[in-house]
């Protein structure tokens, strides 16, 4: 939750600016909901996809401040971020709920940038790979192969979101490993091989190519670095 309107449409400027012709990665900004219109309208020139941070799982009705799916798609917004840490910490969001959230948006057309990540006790317990895969099962198994195609995930270990720490190189591509597998083992390989897994939790222009690097770790879910456009191009460029 930050910047507000014309702090938004500074920032997609300065992104457009800064903008290499020959980027070789996707690149996706998500704003705050009452700007999505607006960021939409300002990339339809650039190969920016705007990404919505949530959605409804409901398609209307009694859900007083609850933004839909076809809401978000009646202002251009095609992808949306679902079970960002936050959500689950701060909303209390549910795997159940990140399920039917997970299956609206699919069953809509829609792609899904599924977050999923430990907690430092968890890690220090030994339990970070059976939190990420409990997570990923509840929500996403109930998906078939196809559906598949319109999933992302990003792997974000809470405790190095907007803390300064970062997961290792090494830790990350250990988790991408291992969630890469889980995905195989229900799926195949062909599934896991083709879905793409985001690492999220300070990545910065110093950290990113670095991270990039290892072959489990197909791109970022950057967070703060992001309100800076130098920096998130930077970022953008490590690929």
């Amino acid at each position: 939750m930050n910047c507000d309107l014309p702090m938004t449409q500074d920032l997609i400027a300065k992104i457009k600016v800064a903008l290499p012709a020959n980027l070789d990665c996707e690149l996706m900004i998500a704003p705050s909901h009452p700007f999505l219109y607006a960021a939409f309208n300002a990339s339809l020139d650039t190969p920016i996809e705007v990404v919505a941070q949530n959605v409804s799982q409901y398609e209307s009705g009694a859900y007083t401040g609850e933004v839909s799916i076809e809401m978000l798609q009646s202002v251009g917004v095609q992808s949306v971020i679902i079970g960002h840490s936050e959500r689950r910490d701060t909303f209390k969001e549910t795997d159940e709920e990140l399920a039917e959230k997970t299956k609206a948006a699919i069953d809509a057309g829609m792609r899904v940038i599924f977050c999923c990540g430990e907690h430092l006790e968890e890690r220090k317990a030994g339990n970070h790979f059976s939190t990420v895969t409990t997570q990923i099962e509840k929500a996403l198994f109930q998906l078939d192969v196809k559906q598949w195609q319109q999933l992302v995930l990003a792997y974000e270990p809470v405790w190095a979101i907007g803390t300064g720490e970062t997961a290792s190189p090494e830790q990350a591509q250990e988790m991408h490993e291992h969630i890469r597998k889980f995905v195989a083992d229900k799926y195949g390989d062909k599934t896991a091989n083709k879905v793409s897994i985001l690492y999220g939790g300070s990545v910065k222009p110093g950290n990113a190519a670095e991270i990039f690097a290892k072959p489990d770790v197909d791109g970022g879910l950057v967070g703060g670095a992001s309100l800076d456009a130098t920096s998130f191009i930077d970022i953008a460029k490590a690929f």
